[in-house]
């Protein structure tokens, strides 16, 4: 199944990891202050030097177990002087960070013009103060300062959870219609990437769910777990509607992906994305945070398979998530590894800082965060070689190892 002529080839969560997508946490971080981090997404502001030598940290042992690390900022720059694109990449920016004044607008334009292209990157993920661009002919608004947010462009924090804003599906992706305003624009840099890099312009990338879609869908939510099997969360960033759009044209594209797992997790922050409490370790093994299932160990699960007719679809629904995936996957058995061994102490604690959000870099083999051990130790009791990174910093942004990454590439596996 591997094609060597596609940038992108991802058909499991845990085929060895070839190529992969990260941002290292920028000034964007510090351009945070207690009164706008609620407002991006965040409970509390990491320090900027730790975050990023933990960062540094975590792409050092992707490198030395193999794969290929790629920068976003470092693409979006280079995707942008490729196709030639700097001004309409500026305009499409200023126009989605939803600057209140004309004034205001062409000055951050002409600000973004008179920078180089990788400045202008960082300057945009970053975001754009104030006081740093002198408005002399100012409007009515600035004058009148009824805004209270220091910044023109604000800052994009979220960044270093590339898992988000676009997925690899097989040999095409989804560029993702983020949930909050906070992060809409970080699809825009993977869809200039994808538009304009020479990795991945002219190779026809299918494109599967736009970010245009008015359903939003996120990354963190979506996991290939075989070559014809999904699972999405119906969760607090992804609604239901966007899993019938995808369902919708993956069966009318005839993919190999036959069935889709919507699995419906609760509507809350600490469990935001289906892989904050599920994630997939290796053929027969998975990661779950209990607080996602009822009482009875219930969990709504609809099975949606291609229907009679083009791009429709037939769905049942199950609440046995064991039974499910054993039947989709083909397995006689399979193991589902409780976040802080079920503990009603532990598993909470452990799974806000991310304990259920392993990164498999091949079969049986995770990256892991180093604090949450209670969880890390069942893993080995069940064979699987954990990889523990520091993660005081990271973990403040609310993700895990899986979330910081987005894989472009897998190497196939053999089904067992």
């Amino acid at each position: 199944m591997q094609d060597h002529t596609k940038p992108v080839h991802v058909f499991s969560e845990i085929g060895e990891l070839q190529t992969v997508l990260v941002r290292r946490p920028g000034r964007e971080v510090e351009n945070m202050t207690p009164q706008i981090m609620e407002r991006l997404l965040f409970d509390d502001i990491p320090y900027l030097p730790a975050i990023q030598n933990e960062h540094d940290a975590f792409v050092k042992v992707l490198r030395e177990n193999g794969a290929e690390v790629v920068y976003l900022e470092k693409l979006t720059a280079e995707a942008v002087d490729a196709g030639q694109v700097k001004e309409e990449f500026v305009d499409a920016i200023v126009e989605e960070s939803y600057v209140a004044s004309q004034t205001a607008r062409e000055a951050v334009k002409t600000h973004l013009m008179s920078l180089d292209t990788p400045q202008l990157v960082d300057e945009v993920m970053a975001g754009i103060r104030k006081k740093d661009i002198p408005i002399y002919a100012p409007g009515l608004f600035e004058l009148s300062k009824e805004d209270d947010n220091p910044f023109y462009l604000n800052p994009m924090p979220s960044l270093y959870f590339t898992r988000d804003p676009a997925v690899v599906l097989g040999n095409g992706l989804t560029i993702n219609s983020m949930k909050y305003e906070a992060r809409v624009r970080e699809s825009l840099f993977m869809e200039y990437i994808v538009k304009h890099h020479p990795r991945f312009a002219g190779k026809e990338l299918p494109i599967y769910h736009g970010r245009e879609s008015v359903a939003s869908m996120e990354g963190g939510d979506m996991l290939v777990l075989s070559p014809q099997v999904l699972a999405i969360g119906i969760s607090q960033r992804t609604s239901a509607a966007a899993i019938e759009e995808l369902a919708q044209e993956i069966f009318r594209r005839n993919l190999s992906f036959e069935k889709i797992l919507a699995i419906k997790i609760p509507n809350v922050r600490a469990m935001m994305h289906l892989d904050t409490v599920f994630t997939m370790v290796d053929h027969d093994k998975f990661t779950i945070h209990p607080g996602i299932l009822n009482l009875d160990g219930s969990i709504d699960t609809y099975i949606l398979e291609k229907g009679d007719e083009e791009g429709t679809f037939a769905m049942t629904h199950q609440t046995d998530l064991q039974e499910v995936l054993k039947e989709a996957l083909g397995l006689d058995d399979l193991v589902l590894i409780p976040c802080g061994g079920g503990d009603e102490i532990v598993a909470p604690r452990e799974q806000w800082t991310d304990g259920s959000n392993t990164l498999a870099i091949a079969p049986g083999v995770v990256v892991t965060y180093d604090r949450n051990y209670v969880t890390n130790d069942l893993l080995r009791q069940h064979g699987i070689k954990v990889i523990e990174i520091a993660s005081s910093e990271l973990s403040r942004g609310r993700g895990g190892p899986r979330c910081m990454s987005m894989p472009l590439v897998r190497k196939d596996i053999k089904q067992i």
